[in-house]
């Protein structure tokens, strides 16, 4: 049966940066989709739609630099039709509309607080609350989503010389979310984990990564495979002549130009080919590790 996506939008207080967190819910409602424009983006949803019946686990996307949580819209309408609540934050100071704090320790801290901050968010909205699984939560991260991701399940960042006020790596002040128990990594970037670094992070991990991808390349997956507590919980693949920006929603057609990196593959590469796959192996994950979370 394919659901109805409803959508709330939320704006979540981070008193600790002293900003606003754009925060917009998506889960299975009953009611009537309408396209609506976020920015230059366009989505089928129903606004503020009373939810299905039932509790869904939820699942959180947190998205590139400079980026834009609408760039994985099509990712998260397919979990909303598979029966899952999708929180979308947009990291403050690092998204497409402010990205001050781009390249600063303050970014490398704040973004996992806004996965914390928005899964409380999530759990305690007036209308959702009652129809949210509490079986655990799942992050999927995209570039330095992937990063934080990590960061929010156990991994210690350090910030690197240009991050650092002294120019001089220090350790981010970031603090685990025990409510995250599945990982799902897209050409995670990993350039904030040193050796030991990702020993705490014992969690399942679906990851897929480009084998274009000149931004974050192998070694980044590599790092994850060889750092974590239990590599046999990495289920990696690498999928054939996709670029670093694979994983998103094809961009809007005045987007769309050879000079915005984000739209453009590898010649010979179709994302619209390769994402049905990619979004069904999430689904599956998802399925599978959420519903043993309480067992882990």
């Amino acid at each position: 049966m394919v659901q109805v996506c409803g959508c709330r939008l939320v704006d979540i207080e981070d008193a600790v940066q002293g900003a606003v967190v754009p925060l917009a819910l998506l889960y299975p409602a009953a009611g009537v989709e309408a396209a609506e424009h976020f920015g230059p983006y366009t989505v089928n949803v129903a606004r503020d739609a009373p939810p299905a019946a039932g509790a869904h686990p939820l699942v959180l996307i947190s998205h590139g630099n400079a980026g834009t949580p609408w760039a994985y819209r099509q990712m998260a309408r397919h979990l909303v039709q598979a029966g899952f609540v999708v929180a979308l934050p947009a990291h403050t100071g690092n998204t497409r509309h402010d990205n001050s704090l781009a390249g600063t320790a303050a970014n490398l801290a704040n973004r996992p607080r806004h996965i914390t901050l928005a899964i409380d968010a999530a759990l305690a909205d007036p209308v959702l609350k009652h129809h949210i699984a509490d079986d655990g939560v799942a992050v999927i991260g995209h570039s330095i989503g992937g990063y934080t991701a990590l960061a929010v399940a156990g991994g210690q960042p350090w910030s690197g010389p240009r991050e650092s006020r002294d120019g001089q790596p220090q350790p981010v002040s970031v603090q685990a979310d025990a409510r995250v128990r599945a990982l799902v990594l897209l050409n995670p970037a990993t350039f904030w984990f040193i050796d030991g670094s990702l020993r705490t992070v014992r969690l399942p991990i679906l990851m897929r990564t480009g084998e274009q991808d000149d931004i974050t390349p192998a070694e980044h997956a590599r790092k994850i495979i060889d750092g974590v507590a239990d590599p046999a919980l990495v289920e990696h693949r690498e999928i054939a002549g996709a670029g670093h920006f694979a994983f998103m929603s094809k961009f809007p057609p005045e987007m769309t130009r050879p000079n915005f990196k984000p739209s453009q593959d590898p010649p010979g590469f179709d994302r619209d080919a390769v994402q049905p796959e990619l979004f069904a192996d999430i689904t599956e994950f998802l399925r599978r590790t959420l519903a043993v979370a309480g067992e882990m």
